[in-house]
This record gives C-alpha cells, structure tokens and sequence, in this order.
C-alpha cells in the first residue's frame, strides 16, 4: 500500500472518530495494511473504548514496537494492563513511560498530531495506584511524594486528593487517557490528496460546413459572409496562463509570499526575476518559488502526456537563492553578524543518562562550558564531572586545571564530543553520643532513654539515627 492509500485511510479514519462512528473508525484503521505507530496507537484506544483489552495491549505491543520511545504509548499499555487487573505489568509499563519522559514535567504531543501532553505527575500518580494495588503503600507514598517535584497547579489537587487516601490505605482514581483523541496525519499532506485539474475542461469542436476545414481545441465560429468576426481566445490557453514547469525538489515557504510545492506538482510560471525567483500561480494561489527548483514543460493539446515528468529527482536539491531587497541594511548587517558568530561556535554533543547537544563559541573557558552543561541539566555544577572520554580518568578529565586549547583542539569541523557524569558526595560522618543520665519524657513528642545509652548523629539530615 502506498503512503497515498495509508494518509487517506488514516484521515478518513479520523474523521469518522469525530462523527461518533467508531465501529466504522476501527474498520478503517484494520483495513491499513502496513499501519506505524501512531496508527496502532490509535487502533489500541478504539479497542480501550470498546473495553476490548486483550486487543488493545497487541496494538499497543505493536505500536512501541514501531517506536520504542513513545511514552504515550507505555502509558496506554498499563492502563489496559491495570484494567486486565494484571498490576505488575501496569506498574512497569508506567515506570517505563515515566522514564521516557527522561526527567521533563510534560511531554507535548501536538507537534505529532496528537492534542494531549502527557504529565509526569499523572504517571507518578498512576505508578502510585499500581503500588498501591500491590500492597506496596511506602512505594506508593514515595511516588506521589516525587510527584510534587512535578506538579503544576492545576494537577495539585489530583496529587493532594492521592496523598490522603495513601495515608488511609485506600485506594484512588486512576488518571486515563481522554476518549476519542488520536494522532491525525499532517493537515498539510492530506490537503495535497484531493485531485487537482489543472487543465480545465477542453471541447474540441469539429465544423459541420464543408468549407471549413478546422479541426481542434477553438471554438466553432460562426459563418457569417457579410461582417468579418475576430477570432475568440481558446478556453485551453485562458486555464494555462504562463508557462508550465513541473516541481523538482520539495521548498518550504519561509515568508508569506512565498509558495509551497512538492516534487511531481505542475505550476505556471507568470514572471521570472534576475534574482532566480519565479512568480508562479498553483491550485488558485500565487506566489514565490526559486526557478532552479522547476523545469519547464510541454503541454501541447497534441502530445500525450507531458514531457519531462519523470521519476522524482535523486539529486540532492540546488540551494536557495538568495533574495535581493528583501532585508533593510540594518538588518543584513545583523544577519552577517549572527553568521560570523555561529561560523565561530562549536557543536558539543553531551552523552549524559541522555545525549543532548549545545553551542558554544569555539575557545571558551572551562567555567563557560561547565556553567551552560550545568543549566541545560538544571543541576549544580559542583556536581558534574566532564571528560573526553567514557571514562572520566588520567588526563581525559576536563575541568578549572586543563588547559582548554587542548580541548578545543579536538573538535572536528566545529563538533567535540564530551561525557558527563554527576558526582556523588561521599556521605557526612556521624558522630556518637553516650548518654549520661536516664530521661523520661513528659511529652509523646520526645524520645525517652536509660543512662549508657548509646545514639548515632547524622549532621546531613541533622537528626539522631537510632539507640541501642
């Protein structure tokens, strides 16, 4: 099946989601014959709906299949493992998707065609519940105490409402996923699958007066001996106005006059500047699209089909022409600056629990270096450790003591790569007291102990440990 039959099944799948049709949904989304990810994240929460949950997990199993790294995905997974009562699996499917979530208080699906964001604090709050389930209370309690590291205020009475059952033993509602939301394709691309005639429609018109002998696209004239009749323009050349030209190469409209096409797509081109930019009218709209992206063609009413479509180019595109009087003076100036500063930064990919990568000016110092690694984690910087190599040891150790040229003379084509590991305190000494004097407390609240007895203080927590 081609990704053309996929897109329209697909939207046509959703759309009958948003009649109330979900019988004929789920048809639509079976009848995909290589369906991704998203589309059996979709065929799993039509089965949720319809509580079918034993075909909602193998949907679900295939789309992380697809895509291992869609929390969404582990987080539909043991909701329909927690409705199977099966909790260790939806316990650990939870814990995966919270730890897809790598740390950030939301993950946005809206980007993917998805509108719903996906909270830590929901997955913490159903890991809770799976705990809870399992008779593990102090797990569950220490779950929604993380929870509060990620609450936003909307989601503070769901954590605070959680925390009170806990403290009772009881048990709470789970957080579920909204009905009838699934990903939707690319609005962009299902646009492109309506049919386009870019034609018009032709009549050819044959004289029945055996004088005339015209054959063709014009339309009959009238014969009329005593007033001479101009000539009518041909419908055919009034719908091609401008010269055909078929898409090589996908462009992506970067300011509102300009047009955005896809390899295959036919435009006319209505004027050309010296500037390599073409002023081209497609599907009814107007606007710019760089000529070396296009190449002419012939749409003769006698040839049998255009010449010059062809396989789509493998070519790699031609780059985008710059635009003349586009820019006032101030802002090419900026605009040259800003490229000599990113000429000047460097590329630094950082392999943590997971790899990110930041751009800093090629020469900085160590303080820099650390102090923007150090925001990016939202860590202190006491407590990373940075070298050249997975190991932090010997002379592959970065920081106040290296001599950064060295560093900095590693980079490749303005990219370095650096390891980064966070530094674990050695703990604080306790120390210990001998008590004296027997002491009975009056109040619950203070700890009762006999002379001899020994205690443990802990000067990190700032509180006694035990006795014995």
């Amino acid at each position: 099946m081609s990704f053309v039959d996929t897109l329209r099944q697909w939207d046509e799948a959703v759309t009958s989601v948003d009649k109330k049709n979900l019988p004929g949904a789920l048809e639509t989304f079976l009848a995909i014959e290589e369906p991704n990810s998203k589309i059996y994240f979709n065929i799993g929460c039509l089965h949720l709906l319809n509580k079918d949950y034993d075909s909602a997990e193998k949907a679900f199993d295939s789309s992380i299949r697809k895509d291992a790294h869609l929390a969404v995905a582990f987080f539909q997974r043991g909701i329909a493992f927690y409705k199977k009562e099966r909790f260790e699996e939806s316990l650990g499917d939870f814990t995966n998707a919270y730890k897809a979530l790598r740390g950030n208080q939301m993950i946005d699906y809206k980007a993917l065609g998805l509108r719903y964001k996906l909270f830590a604090c929901e997955v913490l709050h159903n890991m809770a519940l799976a705990e809870a389930h399992l008779g593990n209370w102090k797990n569950a309690q220490e779950n929604l105490q993380k929870a509060l590291d990620y609450k936003t205020d909307s989601k503070l009475n769901l954590i605070d409402k959680a925390f009170q059952s806990i403290l009772k033993q009881k048990l709470f509602r789970l957080v579920e996923f909204p009905s009838c939301e699934l990903f939707r394709p690319n609005k962009h691309y299902v646009a492109e699958l309506e049919k386009k005639d870019y034609l018009g429609k032709a009549k050819v018109v044959a004289s029945v007066v055996p004088e005339d002998q015209f054959s063709g696209f014009a339309p009959l004239q009238p014969q009329v001996q005593d007033d001479p009749v101009s000539p009518k323009e041909p419908e055919v050349l009034k719908a091609l106005e401008g010269k055909p030209h078929i898409v090589l190469f996908e462009f992506i409209p970067e300011t509102s006059d300009e047009l955005a096409v896809v390899p295959g797509n036919i435009v006319f081109v209505l004027k050309k500047g010296a500037d390599n930019w073409a002023y081209v009218i497609f599907n009814g709209r107007e606007g710019l699209v760089p000529y070396n992206y296009l190449q002419p063609l012939n749409l003769s009413p006698t040839s049998k089909k255009p010449e010059g479509i062809t396989t789509p180019p493998t070519r790699d595109p031609p780059v985008r022409p710059k635009r003349n009087g586009d820019q006032s003076p101030a802002a090419r100036i900026r605009a040259e600056q800003n490229k000599k500063d990113t000429d000047n930064n460097c590329i630094i990919k950082i392999h943590f629990n997971f790899t990110f990568a930041i751009s800093i000016p090629l020469g900085s110092s160590y303080k820099t270096l650390l102090d923007k690694i150090s925001d990016k984690l939202e860590l202190e910087t006491t407590s990373l450790t940075l070298s050249l190599t997975p190991e932090a040891t010997g002379d592959s150790v970065i920081d106040s003591n290296t001599d950064m040229k060295s560093v900095w003379s590693k980079a490749v084509d303005g990219r370095l790569t650096i390891w980064c590991k966070t530094y674990e305190a050695p703990p604080e000494p306790q120390i210990c007291f001998v008590a004296l004097h027997t002491y009975e407390s009056p109040n619950p609240e203070d700890l009762s102990f006999q002379e001899g007895t020994r205690s443990f203080y802990c000067q990190e927590v700032r509180t006694l440990l035990f006795f014995f």
